[in-house]
């Protein structure tokens, strides 16, 4: 394979914050890469660098001449007044010599345009977001990139159109570089993972394989990185000690060992840094009440229209319940989640609500958000405190759980990213007492480590969750009951009933066809994991060397106690001792016995 794009020393930084530093890497043709790392790591900015739209503060990046690069927006550019035809048609070098209608008519029918009543013709300011991103892709393809650089390209589109999408990229002839937090996506279509993080050595993790071997492989590498910052500290503070002996042992030693000292402590603030991490703190508060129903719909039916979203439709939903709700972009789910919720009336059928029924609705435009308002207004407008969990919280100490500095909390709620102001609602949410939390698309603009976290935080959550996700791999995780709608060109507008992801896509074919389908193995290596670790226990996991530390550390000093003079003349304050130092013993045990049951688990069933 031969390079396509070298890049040497790249830095970039907004005012005092730096986003990356001294970046190397080289992209080869056929590389399908996935780039990925937390919220404000520079993914997005790094792209923009490679496609040429801004440029870098320090370094250079190289491309031999005549490359063709395709940039594909977060959010495209593009002139609302104009058709698609004449749309994609600026995408040519140069349209005055093509055969534009042939061009055109080919394109439309890979976009299949007419299943949706669109035609070229369709002026893009009539199209939904995910079919503007479609015609922005195609736009970008047209160009027959040697590489193609896509910045979240499933965001707002539905399953059916990202599995085309990834179809598409899996039998494309270019290379690629792309961003996405969906991570089933990244399974199927990446060859190669580089993670932006300053936790890495070079600020970048570079593993060639796909997702899961980029899993196993950055868990060994920061496994190892941690247990070599535990054994440069022991080595330091021996050599500290030797130092702190007195002049006589310094003047013998020699002075290459006291410099070798002074690195020891440089490279351990270095690894304390690259080590240290931060997670965002989440914990829905559940309902004191819980009743044994929330919503119950017996063959309800929904139109506007001449077009019928639903018909004879039941579902019951209670503590425990993880509905997720699966169908094209505009099929009705949300109309559905409204209906549920006494929002909207249905044209039939019967509907059963719990009195009050409270419910925490987290939007997929995020609508309850004042963009005037300042982050600290949107939690408190009052005072300086929150209430969580029937106790008053400093705000500051509240929005620190979300990963918001002190600064940021007077910010503007629409200067905020997509990411931030996603987690802002969360932390709105979490203030709310909820039986029912209802989650349209919430994975949107969330990175993985934070999908992760929510994951757990939803499964362990004891009332309902009603989830609308285009995340299959987060959908898969967090539901027990899939509910697919039909696509408009369905005869039929029953919803179909599926236990799980892995059946509906063994069936989605013929969604009408309601036969129970047998679930075959999956070999996906990002399999659901029955058992796997909660989210409490991923903390307690976390923790776990560190209570043995503060342990132990209990233990020396009673022990030193106990060994001085006064108290071995002392049986009382003796007897005393020793059996704090029996107790901590038993609990050291304890805790050991704990970190090994939680390894064993995390091990065999995951995170």
């Amino acid at each position: 394979m031969s390079i396509l794009l070298s890049a040497h020393g790249l830095q970039k930084s907004f005012g005092a914050r730096s986003l990356f530093e001294n970046l190397h890497f080289v992209i080869e043709t056929r590389d399908r890469i996935g780039l990925i790392g937390a919220n404000g790591t520079g993914k997005s900015t790094l792209l923009k660098i490679l496609a040429g739209k801004i440029d870098s503060d320090q370094g250079k990046f190289a491309i031999p001449r005549g490359m063709r690069v395709g940039y594909l927006a977060q959010v495209p550019e593009l002139s609302l007044d104009l058709t698609i035809e004449d749309e994609i048609l600026k995408g040519f070098p140069d349209s005055s010599e093509l055969d534009a209608h042939s061009l055109t008519l080919e394109w439309m029918a890979k976009l299949n345009l007419s299943s949706q009543g669109l035609s070229s013709k369709t002026r893009l300011g009539n199209l939904s977001g995910g079919w503007q991103k479609k015609v922005a892709l195609i736009k970008e393809l047209v160009k027959e990139p040697d590489i193609l650089l896509l910045d979240e390209p499933t965001n707002h589109l539905d399953i059916e159109s990202i599995m085309w999408l990834e179809d598409l990229l899996i039998r494309a002839p270019f290379a690629l570089v792309l961003v996405t937090h969906d991570r089933l996506f990244l399974q199927k279509v990446t060859t190669r993972i580089f993670e932006l993080g300053k936790q890495f050595e070079q600020g970048v993790l570079d593993v060639r394989g796909n997702y899961s071997d980029y899993l196993e492989l950055r868990e060994n590498r920061l496994s190892q990185q941690r247990a070599e910052e535990i054994v440069l500290k022991n080595k330091l503070r021996r050599e500290t000690e030797w130092l702190r002996r007195g002049p006589k042992a310094r003047t013998t030693k020699q002075q290459a060992r006291i410099e070798r000292a002074g690195e020891l402590k440089e490279e351990v603030k270095e690894l304390e840094f690259r080590n240290r991490s931060k997670d965002i703190s989440l914990e829905f508060q559940t309902s004191q009440k819980q009743p044994k129903r929330f919503i119950e719909a017996k063959s309800i039916s929904k139109s506007y229209g001449s077009t019928r979203l639903f018909e004879n439709f039941s579902v019951f939903i209670g503590p425990g319940s993880r509905v997720g709700l699966l169908g094209m972009n505009g099929c009705g789910k949300s109309t559905l989640i409204r209906c549920l919720l006494g929002e909207e009336e249905v044209d039939d059928g019967h509907l059963i609500r719990a009195e009050p029924l409270k419910v925490a609705y987290f939007e997929q435009k995020r609508e309850s958000l004042d963009p005037t308002q300042t982050v600290k207004q949107t939690l408190c407008p009052g005072g300086d405190s929150v209430i969580y969990r029937g106790k008053p919280v400093h705000i500051r100490g509240y929005l620190d759980r979300f990963l918001f500095s002190k600064e940021q909390s007077e910010i503007a709620v629409g200067k905020l990213s997509g990411g931030e102001q996603a987690r802002l609602l969360l932390a709105k949410l979490m203030l709310k007492e909820a039986q029912v939390l209802v989650l349209d698309e919430p994975t949107n603009d969330l990175d993985i480590q934070t999908l992760d976290i929510l994951q757990g935080c939803l499964v362990d959550f004891e009332g309902a969750v009603i989830l609308v996700s285009h995340d299959r791999y987060f959908l898969d995780q967090v539901t027990n009951e899939i509910l697919a709608f039909p696509s408009q060109t369905s005869p039929q507008r029953e919803i179909i009933r599926f236990s799980d992801l892995w059946q509906w896509e063994n069936g989605r074919k013929d969604l009408r066809d309601s036969k129970p389908i047998k679930k075959e193995s999956v070999s996906e290596p990002l399999e659901k994991k029955k058992k796997k670790l909660s989210y409490h226990e991923v903390r307690e996991l976390g923790m776990m060397e560190e209570k043995i530390h503060q342990a132990e550390s209990k233990l020396c000093a009673l022990e030193r106690e106990a060994g001085l003079t006064e108290n071995q003349s002392n049986s009382q304050k003796l007897t005393e001792l020793y059996q704090q130092i029996s107790g901590i013993q038993n609990e050291i045990e304890n805790l050991y016995l704990r970190w090994a049951e939680l390894e064993k688990k995390s091990n065999e069933y995951g995170t």
